[in-house]
C-alpha cells in the first residue's frame, strides 16, 4: 500500500512513491484550475455577478496587467533570485555544474535523492541557501506589499479590508495556475525561473509539488476569506481595521519567514512533522524565531495604534497561534492554514467586544 502524502514522520518512501505523491499534487492543481476555469467561462457566458471576484472579463487591460505580472513577478523576478541561488549553491555549498542543473530541474523524471547530497556538502549550508532563495523571491514583495496596504487601509478605512491582500481577478488567478502547471514536469531555463527559487534543495522529488500546494490554496483562500473578511467588516471599527489587517497578514509573513530563516541559520533539524517534502523537519531554534518575531510585530502594532487592554491578549494570541500552527500544519498548508486561524481569531475578538 503506498504511502500518502502526510504520512508518519519517520517514513522513508521510495522515489517511485515519491513522484505518485508529487503526481497527485499535480492532478489535484489541475482539477481544481479546470473547476476555476470552468467558473470562469460561466460568468462571462452568462454575465452572472461573480461573488468571490470583482472582475472576470478577458479585454486588453486585464491582459496587460496579467502580462506584466507574470513578466515581472514569475519571471524578471523570478530570474534575479534564480541567479543569485544558482551563485550562492556554487561558490558557498560547493554545488557542481551537474549538481546544479539538478538542484534547479523538476526532479521528477529520474532518481533524485536529499541524503546524496548531504553527504557531499554541508546541510545547514543547504538549508540557509533554500532559506534565502525562498524568502529573498517572496517576503522582499510581501513585505512591500503589506505595508503599503496598511497604510493605505489606515488611510481610506475601506470595509473591505481584510481582502485587500488577494488577488481579486478570477482571470488573473485562473491564468497564473495554468502556467505553473504548464511548467511543473519541465526541466527548462524558463521553468527554473518560475520553480528554481522556491523549490527547496532539502524537498527533494516534491520539491515543486510543496510549490504548486501553496500557489493552488492560496487561489482557492480567497473563497475562504471573503465571508470571514465580510464579517470582520461588521464587527470592528473603521479606526481599527488597519491593525486587524496587521494581525491577520503581517502576522503570518513575520511569523513564517523568521521560523524559517532562524531554523536555517541557527537551528538542529530535530523536530519530525508531516508535509509534502522529502525531509519534514524543524527546529527548536525556528520555532522560537518565530514566536519572538510574531510577539514583537502584533504587540508592537497594538501599542504604535495606542490600543490596549484585550488588544494585547489578541496580540498575543495571534502570535502564539501563528506558532503553533506554523509548526503542526502539514508543510505546503501552513500560510492557508495560519492566515484562516488569524481571521478566525479575529473575528471571534470582534464579536465578543460586541455583546
Amino acid at each position: 500500500m503506498d504511502p500518502i502524502a502526510l504520512a508518519e514522520p519517520g517514513a522513508a518512501p521510495s522515489f517511485d512513491q515519491r513522484r505518485r505523491t508529487a503526481d497527485r499534487i499535480f492532478r489535484g492543481a489541475l482539477a481544481f484550475n479546470a473547476a476555476l476555469t470552468a467558473f470562469w467561462l460561466f460568468v462571462v457566458l452568462t454575465r452572472s455577478n461573480a461573488v468571490f471576484f470583482s472582475a472576470y472579463d478577458v479585454n486588453l487591460e486585464a491582459l496587460k496587467r496579467v502580462g506584466f505580472g507574470i513578466l515581472f513577478f514569475s519571471v524578471f523576478w523570478g530570474f534575479i533570485w534564480y541567479a543569485i541561488k544558482n551563485l550562492l549553491l556554487k561558490y558557498v555549498a560547493g554545488f557542481s555544474k551537474e549538481e546544479r542543473r539538478q538542484a534547479f530541474s523538476s526532479r521528477m523524471d529520474r532518481p533524485f535523492e536529499v541524503s546524496e547530497f548531504v553527504a557531499r556538502h554541508s546541510e545547514r549550508r543547504i538549508r540557509i541557501i533554500d532559506m534565502i532563495g525562498r524568502r529573498g523571491r517572496f517576503i522582499t514583495l510581501g513585505m512591500a506589499a503589506f505595508f503599503y496596504l496598511y497604510a493605505h487601509i489606515g488611510r481610506e478605512r475601506a470595509s473591505n479590508f481584510a481582502t485587500m491582500f488577494l488577488n481579486d481577478n478570477l482571470f488573473d488567478a485562473m491564468a497564473t495556475g495554468w502556467i505553473f502547471l504548464a511548467f511543473y514536469y519541465a526541466n527548462g531555463f524558463l521553468a527554473a525561473a518560475f520553480y528554481g527559487p522556491q523549490s527547496r534543495v532539502m524537498d527533494g522529488v516534491l520539491a515543486r509539488a510543496n510549490c504548486l500546494l501553496i500557489t493552488t490554496l492560496w487561489a482557492a483562500f480567497k473563497f475562504v476569506m471573503l465571508p470571514i473578511g465580510t464579517q470582520l467588516a461588521t464587527v470592528f471599527a473603521p479606526a481599527e481595521f488597519a491593525v486587524v489587517f496587521a494581525l491577520i497578514w503581517g502576522s503570518y509573513l513575520v511569523t513564517d519567514a523568521l521560523a524559517e530563516v532562524g531554523g536555517s541559520i541557527l537551528g538542529k533539524q530535530t523536530i519530525r512533522v508531516r508535509g509534502i517534502g522529502d525531509v519534514n523537519r524543524k527546529s527548536v531554534a525556528g520555532t522560537l524565531s518565530g514566536l519572538l518575531g510574531a510577539l514583537a510585530f502584533c504587540v508592537g502594532i497594538v501599542l504604535a495604534n495606542d490600543l490596549g487592554g484585550g488588544w494585547i491578549a489578541l496580540a498575543v494570541t495571534i502570535a502564539v497561534s501563528n506558532t503553533v500552527l506554523e509548526l503542526y500544519s502539514p508543510r505546503g498548508t501552513d500560510d492557508f492554514v495560519m492566515a484562516t486561524a488569524n481571521a478566525l481569531i479575529c473575528w471571534a475578538f470582534g464579536a465578543l467586544l460586541l455583546t
